[in-house]
């Protein structure tokens, strides 16, 4: 027979989802009644879906997001203090196609990290590459990177990534060394990738957190004049989803 060779060589191409699909219509007469071109129709998009599926578990794990986040999850009700418009506009990723920014602001479990993720998914599911990071582990990365070398290397990843997600900005006050280290970064992603902040720290405090006031302007002029903003209010969303919430 001439469908094993065939079969064999679909595997051979790594058109697994294609294989896949002819296997079901050769153990079924319904497919019998269809053109040609519906039938090739439908092996193409069975294999076009499992590229996309793989593509997607990819970019998600490339990502190393917190949290597994969703847009169509997110919790859109006025008493979060999100304007629906706004986020469904920003889940299309065109402004990361812009190479705009987005700000997350709100106090301690408003849901920041959810909401940073959520969009990062989604930029994911438009073909962008993602890297979802805590500051503080970046700033970790950038110490190590200063004492073996790697401090370029690790520049140049930051760069091309075409969206970058930090959460918990500006947290803890920061030294020189990481004043500068975050502004190389802002720096090289100005106008060329975009960038995702979630901070719990309100813009007009922000220049306290850092130990130079020239660094945190060059810093706030490569972020804030072109970024959205999203500011969330409300109860504390792990109070809500807690089992003990209930009971305090």
């Amino acid at each position: 027979m001439l469908a094993q060779p065939l079969l064999e060589k679909l595997s051979a191409l790594r058109l697994q989802g294609l294989r896949e699909a002819l296997e079901e219509q050769m153990q079924s007469s319904h497919y019998a009644e269809l053109a040609f071109e519906e039938r090739l129709g439908l092996l193409v998009d069975r294999e076009w879906v499992r590229r996309e599926n793989n593509r997607m578990q990819r970019s998600r794990k490339a990502a190393r997001f917190h949290l597994l986040a969703t847009v169509e999850d997110l919790d859109l009700a006025p008493r979060r203090g999100l304007e629906r418009r706004l986020v469904l506009e920003l889940a299309q990723a065109q402004w990361v196609r812009q190479h705009l920014n987005v700000l997350v602001l709100g106090f301690t479990g408003a849901g920041k990290t959810y909401l940073a993720c959520a969009l990062g998914e989604a930029a994911c599911r438009q073909g962008f590459s993602v890297r979802y990071l805590r500051t503080s582990r970046l700033l970790q990365q950038f110490t190590h990177a200063h004492a073996d070398g790697s401090y370029p290397k690790l520049l140049d990843t930051l760069a091309r990534t075409q969206l970058l997600i930090l959460d918990d900005w500006l947290r803890d006050p920061l030294t020189a060394t990481q004043t500068r280290d975050l502004l190389e970064v802002l720096d090289d992603r100005f106008g060329q990738r975009a960038t995702l902040l979630a901070s719990q720290v309100l813009v007009p405090d922000w220049h306290v957190r850092f130990p130079d006031p020239t660094l945190a302007d060059a810093i706030l002029d490569r972020f804030i004049h072109n970024a959205y903003r999203l500011e969330l209010q409300g109860e504390s969303q792990r109070k809500l989803r807690s089992a003990l919430g209930t009971k305090s």
